[in-house]
């Protein structure tokens, strides 16, 4: 990371404890420096900015969040926040021809580092997660060596509501739940139906 960047790391990290608290709740799991994958409900684009917040900062390093292309590559600023602050991983969220949409996760998988994902695509503005999409069920039949680990995220669509511009100071928190793993043969709907559940699990925790 350059100091620029580095610079922008530490701002971000201050102001968004400042509004939020950003608290991590480890209930299932403590903080570890293994390969996870980390998957949450997703209310608000400040989602992805209040897991990698609620993270240490030896996680931090070692973990990319994953980012819509067509909402984070819209202006400068946010392709340097994405790329050079949160060393995100960019993904379509619309298949372009024979691509792979995963094909990016994939890769960052095979590299070694863990990744924070939604497994709704994009966001909901029920109390209740959207079906889970496919997507974390494929990354674990894959990569059954990874670990699991669910994660709700308590208020964060308060600090920034629908049709707002300036965020509203809010304590936040993100739980953080007990490992699952893929069982042998476990149907698609069902994994991603208990996935979905060990999420909302942790909403009263």
């Amino acid at each position: 990371m350059n100091l620029r960047a580095k610079a922008m790391s530490l701002f971000l990290l201050g102001l968004v404890r400042l509004l939020t608290g950003a608290q991590a709740r480890w209930h299932g799991c403590p903080p570890k420096a293994e390969q996870r994958i980390y998957f949450a409900n997703h209310q608000s684009h400040a989602d992805l900015v209040l897991i990698w917040a609620a993270l240490p900062q030896e996680l931090r390093s070692i973990t990319r969040p994953i980012a819509a292309r067509d909402y984070w590559t819209t202006s400068n600023l946010k392709r340097f926040i994405t790329a050079e602050v949160f060393n995100a991983v960019y993904v379509e969220r619309e298949r372009k021809g024979d691509e792979d949409p995963l094909q990016p996760l994939i890769d960052a998988l095979e590299s070694g580092d863990s990744l924070i994902l939604f497994p709704e695509g994009t966001r909901g503005f029920a109390e209740d997660p959207q079906p889970f999409k496919s997507g974390l069920y494929n990354l674990a039949q894959r990569f059954p060596e990874v670990v699991l680990i669910p994660a709700w995220i308590h208020n964060v669509q308060r600090v920034m509501p629908k049709g707002e511009v300036v965020p509203v100071p809010v304590l936040c928190s993100v739980t953080f739940g007990e490992p699952m793993q893929l069982g042998a043969e476990e149907p698609r709907t069902e994994f991603l139906a208990r996935a979905r559940a060990a999420v909302m699990s942790l909403r009263d925790v």
